[in-house]
């Protein structure tokens, strides 16, 4: 059953247990284990690459693209217009065909984005997709149970707050803005992209309060 999934489960790292990885992912890590053992990659320095791209050059764009829509009301008009064109006028290019939708947090509503079918992602604003958003217990809960997967995360909504949760497509991924923290007055664009984590634009996480250093 969906419900019975752990903590565990959403965020197990990719080496502890490969009894849950689908077809390809399994395929892709013994790929890498034979070319280790051959001594013609090095996994440490395989694991320093996709540590940046999964947590620092993609996500960087994202959190600029949430940050100027912060503080440009023109901007956040435009995305939510038009978040391809939008964010392509930042230089952030996906895929030819690729749509990106901007939803906006707010204190009524909640978005969490996933993808049903495989790990269809925007990888042009937030990099590679983490392990945990690929996993099939994420993929069936974030559908059937989003406020229990949102508490495994650490966030806790008001009952009153709505959730809304977006299914991405290869035709269309989604990028979810954050609410802005409080306490943000007069930061500029690059201050607010450092409250900006590449949870919080998937909707797992909120953006960090600059006091506290803790989710708003």
């Amino acid at each position: 059953m969906p419900h019975d999934h752990s903590h565990d489960d959403l965020h197990g790292h990719p080496h502890d247990d490969h009894s849950h990885l689908d077809d390809e992912t399994a395929r892709v890590m013994a790929l890498e284990k034979l070319l280790a053992d051959k001594g013609l990659i090095d996994p440490g320095a395989l694991d320093v690459i996709l540590d940046t791209y999964e947590t620092r050059v993609g996500p960087r764009n994202g959190a600029r693209v949430v940050a100027r829509a912060w503080t440009d009301p023109d901007f956040a008009q435009a995305l939510r217009d038009d978040a391809t064109a939008a964010i392509h006028g930042m230089g952030f290019a996906g895929r030819q065909g690729e749509h990106l939708t901007a939803v906006f947090n707010t204190p009524q509503d909640h978005n969490m984005v996933v993808c049903t079918l495989c790990s269809c992602y925007p990888w042009s604003v937030l990099g590679l997709p983490p392990t945990w958003y690929k996993s099939a217990p994420y993929r069936a809960r974030a559908v059937s149970d989003p406020r229990g997967v949102l508490a495994e995360f650490g966030v806790t909504l008001p009952e009153g707050t709505a959730i809304r949760v977006w299914d991405s497509t290869a035709e269309m991924r989604y990028l979810v803005i954050p609410m802005r923290p409080e306490g943000t007055e007069g930061f500029s664009e690059d201050q607010l992209a450092d409250l900006v984590s590449r949870d919080s634009m998937i909707g797992t996480a909120l953006a960090t309060t600059p006091a506290t250093g803790e989710a708003a």
